[in-house]
């Protein structure tokens, strides 16, 4: 997998960023061993101390954990620590503009609930 990294984040924001939504999306559930630092590294020819530093984070904000000798490993419940976070950042940050522009183009927020939902199917 390539990644095309922005510099105007961190890397190793963004690779934080990266895991963050592994997990959200469930490509990671709870208990399942992150890669390795030296794999991750290596794929993404970035380096050791970055991958370390983003995994720290991880571990800061108590998403996943630290096994002595075993590895990194994705935390009981940091699915859903994850959703409420997002979802309070979301309402706080990203909805209010959403929400004006949807009002300025006259949108019937039901009709548009509506026709996102015939388009899942």
């Amino acid at each position: 997998m390539t990644i095309t990294w922005n510099d105007n984040v961190p890397i190793y924001r963004q690779l934080r960023d990266r895991v963050v939504a592994m997990i959200l999306d469930g490509v990671l559930n709870e208990g399942d061993p992150l890669p390795s630092v030296r794999q991750v590294a290596a794929d993404y020819q970035i380096n050791p101390l970055t991958v370390s530093k983003s995994y720290q984070e991880l571990v800061d904000e108590q998403l996943v954990e630290k096994r002595r000798g075993l590895g990194m490993f994705v935390n009981q419940g940091a699915r859903d620590v994850l959703l409420k976070s997002e979802r309070e950042r979301f309402l706080r940050e990203e909805w209010p503009p959403l929400y004006a522009r949807i009002k300025r183009m006259d949108i019937d927020l039901e009709k548009l609930m509506a026709q996102a939902e015939k388009r899942k199917s």
